[in-house]
């Protein structure tokens, strides 16, 4: 009863909200560059917007997985480094805090002349997404001790073996908690990157139309990594919550 009541509840709060956005855009109180939810619709169904919204994308999350899968593997062994190896675990979460701090925008044309411009959006991506999975597993292997880690260390457990055995699989809800949360930090940066002179992507396609004044497009390209950021968010949520069951 009370998830029916909550599910409805968000639906008529997106309801609502996507009916502003209409009216809004009916209206045109906010003036020309707000316009009807329904013409952004409208492009991106129509052919030629769809095919130009698909292949935007497809570049896009590309690059988003790549960054995201080197992000989750570097944050996941820097915080098995700092389990295994007590005196590197305050300077992985230095190095960690620095880098999520660094602006991307100032970052972005560093990269450019070190990386090049095809490149720079997955490694804005793999910093976004591998801080926010550090952070998660850093959490979860350093919760303390258990009546299991007890017993680990009267049998004679090595570290390693502790921590592949007994601390790895408890730490899989918090790893799917920080994956749930980098996948969208990974989409933003591929599309943060994608400013920088790439050839393709929804960041490039944000850019373009904002230079040419096509104010359907732009906002049916944000409105499309918006959505796909979403539904990975979504997905991997439900992911965790089914792993919770078995894990722990």
């Amino acid at each position: 009863m009370n998830t029916a009541r909550g599910l409805g509840t968000s639906v008529l709060g997106v309801a609502i909200l996507l009916g502003l956005f209409e009216a809004v855009g009916r209206t045109g109180v906010a003036g020309e560059t707000w316009p009807p939810l329904s013409s952004v619709l409208a492009y991106s169904v129509d052919e030629p917007g769809r095919v130009v919204l698909a292949r935007a994308t497809k570049a896009t999350v590309a690059e988003a997985s790549a960054g995201l899968l080197i992000g989750v593997l570097a944050g996941v062994v820097a915080a098995g480094l700092g389990l295994l190896v007590p005196w590197l675990r305050t300077g992985m979460s230095q190095l960690a805090i620095l880098l999520s701090t660094l602006p991307l925008i100032a970052l972005g044309p560093v990269l450019v002349t070190t990386v090049g411009n095809e490149r720079t959006p997955a490694v804005i991506a793999a910093l976004g997404s591998g801080f926010a999975v550090f952070v998660a597993m850093s959490s979860a292997f350093s919760r303390p001790a258990t009546d299991l880690d007890d017993l680990f260390q009267v049998l004679g457990a090595s570290r390693t073996s502790t921590m592949v055995r007994l601390r790895a699989p408890a730490a899989v809800p918090a790893f799917l908690d920080g994956l749930a949360l980098a996948a969208p930090a990974a989409l933003l940066g591929a599309v943060v990157g994608e400013w920088f002179g790439a050839p393709r992507g929804i960041g490039l396609l944000l850019v373009s139309s904002m230079q040419n004044f096509e104010v359907v497009q732009l906002w049916a390209a944000a409105l499309c990594v918006s959505a796909v950021s979403l539904a990975a968010y979504g997905t991997l949520s439900g992911v965790r919550r089914a792993s919770v069951r078995r894990f722990t």
